[in-house]
């Protein structure tokens, strides 16, 4: 029976094993039950999925996910937890603990060996300093995925789901809406965690794309972001003659056929937008 979302029980759990918080990993441990249903429910957990949870900590959502799930394989990078799990999970028979860095593991293996290649349902409590390049690596490294449900820093959240035009919008918003659909679970305020953050988390649901919602090279449209917002000051002529190997009167006459004014910024531009400009240049190679 899970028990750990709750600071009386999660506190005694630190104190007998000696634990120490480290603030090089990020650790906030979630001590609220009424979050963790949440996080649960949008999950939409059954006993036919095989989850990946990263960053388990003391295992608090991992007892929970090893009730809902068929397999549970969680991704701790902190040596210091792994007898932690142990102790905490040794009532579950269907989970599994790597003692790694998320970024270094081979979850496309993963996928084929735990759920014979087939989507995977990701979820996460993840630390606020590694929040992007570890989604960024599940996109990009085409991990069969069926949704990521995470939590993570509120303005981070708000990022992946802002539109063109907003300050807070950028390639992390576009990288997020062509893999995915965002949907926001819940906020959670710093009282949920132990210790606190200092600043508020947001759940999160990408539910992930079968295709993209745009037909461009991919490789491609993300070099294009990537320079467009490179320097967000700068229009989106010339972050593309920076970034891009083309020469300004391709980048010129390519924003001209997209029907775009020389001056405008790539903070401007759409996901459609950008997967348009993306077939005109690749047309010119």
């Amino acid at each position: 029976m899970a028990y750990l979302s709750n600071p009386t029980y999660t506190r005694a759990v630190l104190e007998a094993h000696g634990f120490s918080f480290q603030k090089k990993y990020g650790q906030n441990f979630l001590i609220d039950g009424n979050v963790l249903d949440n996080i649960i429910d949008a999950a939409g957990i059954t006993k036919n999925d095989f989850v990946l949870e990263i960053g388990p900590g003391i295992g608090t959502m991992t007892q929970r996910l090893c009730e809902e799930a068929r397999e549970v394989v969680a991704v701790e990078i902190d040596k210091t937890l792994i007898p932690i799990l142990d102790d905490t999970l040794s009532s579950y028979k269907n989970w599994t603990v790597i003692n790694q860095d998320i970024l270094k593991v081979d979850i496309n293996a993963l996928a084929a060996e735990k759920n014979g290649g087939k989507p995977i349902k990701v979820v996460a409590n993840l630390p606020y300093y590694i929040t992007t390049p570890i989604i960024m690596g599940l996109f990009e490294s085409h991990v069969p995925l069926e949704s990521i449900t995470i939590m993570v820093q509120k303005e981070v959240a708000d990022r992946m789901q802002e539109g063109p035009g907003s300050k807070e919008y950028g390639a992390l918003s576009l990288a997020v809406q062509y893999y995915s659909n965002p949907e926001i679970v819940c906020e959670v305020p710093p009282s949920c965690f132990m210790p606190q953050p200092k600043v508020a988390s947001t759940v999160i649901t990408l539910k992930c794309h079968d295709k993209p919602p745009v037909e461009c090279d991919e490789k491609l449209l993300f070099q294009i972001i990537r320079a467009s917002f490179n320097q967000r000051r700068k229009t989106l002529q010339n972050g593309l003659g920076n970034g891009l190997h083309y020469s300004k009167e391709q980048i010129a006459d390519a924003i001209a056929q997209a029907g775009f004014i020389p001056t405008i910024r790539g903070e401007a531009l759409s996901l459609e937008e950008f997967a348009k400009l993306t077939n005109i240049l690749k047309d010119m190679k």
